[in-house]
């Protein structure tokens, strides 16, 4: 069952915590907060208040196991800017755009994970036949495109040029 905990409006550029995210992706919840701890980024402080909360809403959930827990997606998406103006020269205006995040958390039961990598192996494969016939035409015109290029031109040799010479 998939838990989660939403931080909305926080006064952070998204940009700023998209790093810090692939840290904690796929660990347990207990051990992602131990490495946000040495993560000298401000992002990681809402990074480890959002897991805290996701991990309190697994264990208020009946039927889920909390030892069993992984974070399973961090999303950090824009939120709304504020926009405001700075003074600058001759009577302009520079823009500041102070932006804002919406960061979502997704805590996943690692049993869930087994089966759904089980489900999609037993699916069969579909045909790869036109993928490698396209590839093939592809570096046949890409080829032939190389070739036209690498050809010289040879001077024309022109018969005006003699009868001045003469």
């Amino acid at each position: 069952m998939v838990t989660r905990s939403v931080l909305r409006y926080v006064r952070i550029s998204p940009r700023k915590v998209r790093p810090v995210v692939p840290l904690v992706k796929g660990k347990k919840p207990e051990e992602a907060i131990s490495i946000l701890f040495s993560v000298k980024k401000r992002a990681s402080q809402y990074l480890i208040e959002l897991i805290k909360s996701a991990l309190a809403n697994a264990k208020r959930m009946q039927g889920v196991d909390a030892s069993s827990l992984y974070v399973s997606n961090i999303i950090v998406s824009g939120g709304p800017q504020m926009k405001r103006f700075r003074a600058g020269s001759m009577g302009r205006a520079g823009q500041i755009r102070k932006r804002t995040s919406h960061i979502t958390v997704q805590l996943d039961s690692a049993t869930e994970r087994k089966v759904s990598t089980e489900t999609k192996e037993s699916k069969p494969k579909q045909n790869s036949a036109p993928a490698k016939v396209k590839a093939a035409e592809k570096s046949a015109k890409t080829a032939a495109v190389t070739a036209k290029k690498t050809k010289t031109k040879e001077p024309a040799k022109s018969e005006t040029g003699k009868k001045g010479k003469e």
